[in-house]
């Protein structure tokens, strides 16, 4: 180990969609958290790791903060609690021309409470008519907190994001790697597996649907000739639902299996033979043993 070598854990927090896994995905290079123009899309923690040089910077990509509607929402908005409290910095993602509403506020209370350093990131920039409106969201926000630097960025075309990671650094400590140097992240496979699998069902079927789905890998192994067998369950809500994933003469379901499987066999390079189904539970997100079942940590339920 390089006596050298410093790290830093952050946490990335904000309300939904404003932009936080498409932040992560740009400064990794590489997509580990799924994105989507619907609201909530991450469920998980999902830990993203980038090492560059002596630095190593360990990313918690948290849910977006809402006021929880089920069992599920209220597990998700625990999760970025117990996200906040753990690490060396947090990185607030606001959305570009937007006041500071309640979450924002809310999340920045929490930073006062724990003197937490913080990194406020505006992103969207690139959607940005007037930059006069940039200036004001600025002082806005930088007489609500003192920010250790604030951040226009878009994770749209990357503008500003060298710049961000400056600042990232900058966060870090001596003491070590906590990751091997190579380590991209540590979600097991089939955690990586199941949220692309939902990200192609959030981006191709239509509104409250998606977020009444949960996937499982059923099934994943490696033959002699190095295809990668992947056998996946679709869990919905209703019937209504389970005949819209799978669309007519199977269509839909076909689709999200293509442009699943392309992604995987994109991330782990090799050629995958991807089976799904779609199964039933009715209000899975409000039965707390299912929710443990589908891999939700236990000790985030009442």
């Amino acid at each position: 180990m390089n006596t050298n070598d410093k790290s830093a854990f952050v946490a990335i927090v904000g309300r939904p969609n404003v932009g936080k896994s498409s932040i992560l995905n740009r400064l990794l290079g590489q997509k580990i958290a799924i994105v989507s123009s619907k609201p909530q899309t991450t469920r998980n923690r999902i830990t993203g790791v980038l090492t560059d040089g002596e630095y190593q910077l360990v990313f918690f990509d948290t849910p977006g903060m809402h006021k929880p509607k089920n069992s599920l929402g209220k597990y998700m908005v625990r999760s970025v609690n117990e996200s906040v409290g753990g690490v060396d910095c947090c990185m607030l993602v606001v959305e570009a021309d937007k006041e500071p509403g309640n979450t924002e506020i809310a999340l920045i209370e929490k930073f006062k409470a724990l003197e937490m350093p913080a990194i406020l990131a505006i992103n969207k920039i690139d959607m940005l008519r007037e930059k006069d409106a940039l200036m004001k969201q600025i002082l806005d926000y930088t007489k609500l907190y003192n920010f250790e630097a604030v951040v226009p960025v878009s994770a749209q075309d990357g503008s500003g994001m060298s710049e961000l990671l400056d600042e990232l650094k900058k966060q870090s400590s001596e003491g070590g790697h906590y990751f091997d140097d190579d380590t991209l992240t540590d979600q097991p496979e089939r955690v990586i597996v199941a949220e692309i699998i939902r990200e192609k069902i959030l981006r191709l079927c239509d509104k409250e649907i998606p977020h009444g789905t949960a996937v499982v890998i059923e099934k994943m192994k490696t033959r002699d000739n190095g295809i990668l067998d992947i056998d996946a369950t679709i869990f919905c809500e209703r019937d209504t639902h389970k005949r819209i994933i799978i669309g007519k003469s199977g269509a839909m379901l076909k689709k999200i299996s293509t442009f699943a499987r392309q992604d995987i066999e994109n991330f782990f390079d090799c050629k995958v033979f991807l089976q799904t189904w779609v199964k039933v539970k009715e209000d899975w997100r409000n039965r707390a043993q299912i929710l443990q079942n589908f891999g939700f940590d236990e000790k985030n339920f009442d």
